[in-house]
């Protein structure tokens, strides 16, 4: 299968350059050059992922990023010139499953869209049976890939689900940062990256008001989930 990917920059350059390496990798390329094309793009031809400039014309990849996420949660990489961990965390905060840095080495963002698209569509597809993980008052379809709490579902991006499926799987085991970055990343391990900190941020505040109730920090060993 020929996955699709939406590079919605507005450097005719860098679109190109991503068209090129991605290509060689057997991926089918679409193109737009400013939020309201990337969101005209997303609806109309469904791309498989997006790879997505944050200082775009007309609409900013921020804001095309939060509209995305109200329909789709197909696997968005943040590429961008920014590079302050702040705004990182922001651009995950509001759904983006990785975070690329300008200037990049195209062959880098390549390894990390099939990562993503890996770890995203492998998990739906129709190999995988229907189990359910049980943790108290949680319930993780790995099927369907929903999170419910008490009945309700709890929306996850791909890169929580997969924290959570290692949690679930091991209610009460300590996992350290790498473990659960090359599980949920399926990448190795960057000492100095953040987002780890921020997807269980994220995490602890979609189960419960109280942020410490379901995944504990154990400090210098990692994290582990209450059972």
């Amino acid at each position: 299968m020929s996955y699709k990917i939406l590079v919605a920059d507005d450097e005719l350059e860098i679109r190109n350059l991503l068209r090129l390496y991605l290509e060689n990798e057997s991926f089918k390329v679409i193109e737009a050059c400013d939020g309201i094309e990337t969101l005209k793009a997303v609806e109309e031809q469904k791309p498989d992922l997006v790879l997505l400039d944050i200082m775009m014309p007309g609409i900013d990849g921020l804001h095309a990023m939060q509209e995305i996420r109200k329909k789709s949660n197909i696997p968005v990489m943040i590429v961008s010139a920014r590079t302050s961990d702040p705004e990182r965390i922001l651009g995950l905060n509001l759904g983006a499953d990785d975070y690329i840095t300008k200037p990049f080495n195209p062959l880098e963002v390549a390894a990390r869209v099939k990562s993503n698209i890996r770890r995203f569509y492998d998990l739906g597809s129709g190999v995988i049976e229907e189990e359910i993980l049980t943790s108290g008052d949680l319930a993780l379809n790995t099927a369907s890939c929903t999170l419910k709490k008490n009945g309700q579902t709890i929306e996850l991006t791909s890169v929580e689900f997969k924290i959570m499926e290692l949690f679930m799987r091991y209610p009460g085991k300590v996992f350290t940062k790498q473990q659960i970055y090359e599980y949920a990343w399926g990448d190795d391990y960057i000492v100095a990256d953040n987002n780890i900190m921020v997807a269980i941020s994220k995490l602890r505040t979609k189960l419960d008001n109280d942020p410490a109730r379901y995944i504990k920090t154990l400090r210098g060993l990692g994290y582990r989930l209450e059972s």
